[in-house]
């Protein structure tokens, strides 16, 4: 960073909103993530493709979720990374990765409740397990390869005695890498969000045109679509309007002083992606009747053991 303009700014108030919801984002969605992976991992009777893509996205997820208390860190000492070049590369891919992660296996579920419900004799729909193995196997070389590059450059940039650790830093240059970094950064949810939009735009159809919904599983596929569609809104939305406002802002300023409202912007709701992982498990609950049953009958198995140790 040497060689171009790049923008650092002071922003006093990330440095003390950000480390406790990080923190809180961390104990929730760890705890969240652990039951629901417990869940998948040793309790599920029956498995079908959505818990194939909800586990890997459990994995993302809590991989994600132990760089949060770096983060808090960084930001409780004023935008100052410890820990050397390498973890801060890493750190910056697994964040980058998650997001991709969290957007893609949420999206490969809304596409597996559209077949079964609106083409329920679709081939898609017998193609079991393996193929969902294949999907996810596919989504991740697509996440590595949209994001690996920050895996290859260092991304430091020095400010006031101060080691910042960023791959969104607010440059006065179009690098290749750069540029790739944030057009992926607004694909990544646009793309998806069509698909899920379309999912549930035709899943709604299907239960106005079906009188008779048996045991209410197209009820149940609009309720979980919808709580995807909230989640991309709430967790993914914000984010990336508050980019293409770099970006926009950049065809017109080419001075620091433009930029500081929307780095602030930005860096704040990048904490609503996180709160993505915190999110999702209550997502599975209501993912499939499996789950849900599964989850009710280990709870009131837990109970039942409390209550009789404490009457006996």
């Amino acid at each position: 960073y040497n060689n171009k303009v790049c923008c650092a700014f002071e922003a006093p108030i990330l440095d003390q909103v950000l480390p406790p919801v990080l923190i809180l984002e961390f104990m929730f969605g760890l705890t969240g993530n652990f039951i629901a992976l417990w869940m998948f991992i040793f309790h599920m009777d029956t498995w079908k493709p959505n818990a194939v893509y909800l586990t890997h996205l459990a994995v993302a997820d809590s991989i994600v979720l132990f760089c949060l208390p770096f983060r808090a860190d960084y930001y409780r000492r004023g935008k100052n990374w410890l820990y050397g070049d390498i973890p801060c590369r890493i750190l910056l891919f697994l964040l980058a990765a998650n997001r991709a992660a969290g957007i893609f296996f949420l999206t490969a579920v809304a596409a597996d409740r559209y077949f079964k419900i609106v083409h329920p004799s679709n081939r898609i729909n017998q193609m079991g397990l393996s193929y969902a193995l294949w999907v996810s196997l596919g989504l991740w070389c697509l996440i590595f390869l949209a994001t690996g590059y920050l895996l290859a450059d260092e991304h430091f940039f020095y400010n006031n005695n101060r080691t910042q650790c960023e791959s969104f830093n607010i440059c006065m240059d179009f690098s290749p890498l750069t540029t790739w970094h944030n057009i992926f950064y607004v694909i990544q949810f646009f793309l998806p969000t069509a698909i899920v939009a379309f999912c549930t735009i035709r899943i709604t159809w299907q239960l106005r045109i079906r009188t008779v919904d048996k045991k209410g599983k197209i009820k149940r596929a609009v309720q979980f679509i919808l709580a995807v569609a909230l989640i991309f809104i709430i967790c993914f939305f914000p984010s990336t309007i508050s980019r293409i406002a770099v970006w926009v802002l950049k065809v017109w300023h080419h001075e620091c002083k433009y930029f500081e409202n929307v780095n602030l912007a930005f860096y704040t709701t990048v904490c609503f992606t996180y709160f993505n992982s915190a999110l999702n498990p209550v997502l599975y609950y209501f993912s499939s009747p499996v789950f849900s049953g599964t989850f009710k009958k280990l709870l009131s198995a837990h109970v039942s053991i409390i209550l009789d140790k404490v009457v006996f």
